[in-house]
């Protein structure tokens, strides 16, 4: 699999949306039913962060907010999908921790560049390579922090595809989807592309094949996540030791 950095577009060539339409979409999609998605084009930077300022304002951490080169999309998501994610991030921590490494989780963190005219969120990412960089910062600042080691997304509602240009070029160099069977490792190539792999760099012993069952638990939306921490961490710990990754 691989995908390619979108072309740029002259913003010369871009309609500007008028304020109260700014305004309108800002508005609406603090409405967005779980599960849906609004996008609008002719969006320059002020744009891009007068929705965002407008999120903050009403005290929301949700939709999740994508722009690239023009285009913003909003977007909410459902029970599944927040469980999924919920779950394979608690793997992700309890293998960290059972194999004695740090990391510094980030959520949803809001990533953005003025100078790419790009920005996303998440559904999970993690520091593990670049955690000492990034340590202590309470406010990052792109052009000159790294991006997140790794990002994860859920695909259980619409496909990641779309969005993967603008991970690639804002510099993520690996990207996890699961999409309800199968979890994908995605790791960023020297030419801008994405390329599957069977292990990852930010994590690169994590049991990608064990993921699927215990991700089953919580999609049948009746396992407490505490048994599937303890299940996950009473497997980890029945495997033969080995050295962890530097």
């Amino acid at each position: 699999m691989s995908t390619a950095v979108a072309e740029p577009v002259d913003p010369a060539a871009r309609a500007e949306p008028a304020p109260s339409l700014l305004a309108g979409f800002a508005e609406l999609m603090l409405k967005l039913p779980p599960g849906r998605s609004l996008s609008l084009s002719g969006v320059d930077w002020a744009g891009y962060e007068y929705v965002l300022a407008a999120r903050d304002a009403a005290g929301r951490q949700t939709p999740r907010l994508f722009y690239c080169e023009g285009v913003l999309e909003a977007m909410t998501t459902g029970n599944l999908h927040e469980r999924l994610k919920k779950a394979l991030a608690l793997l992700v921590e309890s293998w960290l921790a059972e194999t004695g490494r740090d990391y510094l989780p980030s959520g949803a963190l809001t990533v953005r560049r003025e100078d790419r005219e790009q920005g996303f969120e998440p559904d999970e990412c993690y520091y593990v390579q670049n955690r000492a960089r990034v340590a202590g910062l309470r406010n990052l600042n792109f052009a000159v922090d790294p991006p997140p080691d790794l990002v994860i997304e859920v695909e259980v509602s619409r496909s990641a595809e779309p969005r993967l240009p603008v991970y690639a070029g804002l510099g993520v160099p690996e990207v996890w989807r699961y999409d309800g069977t199968r979890l994908t490792v995605l790791l960023l190539q020297p030419d801008g592309a994405y390329r599957e792999s069977p292990a990852g760099r930010a994590i690169p012993d994590f049991p990608l094949a064990e993921v699927p069952r215990f991700l089953a638990m919580a999609a049948s939306l009746e396992t407490g996540y505490g048994v599937i921490d303890r299940e996950f961490r009473a497997w980890v710990r029945s495997l033969p030791p080995t050295t962890p990754p530097g």
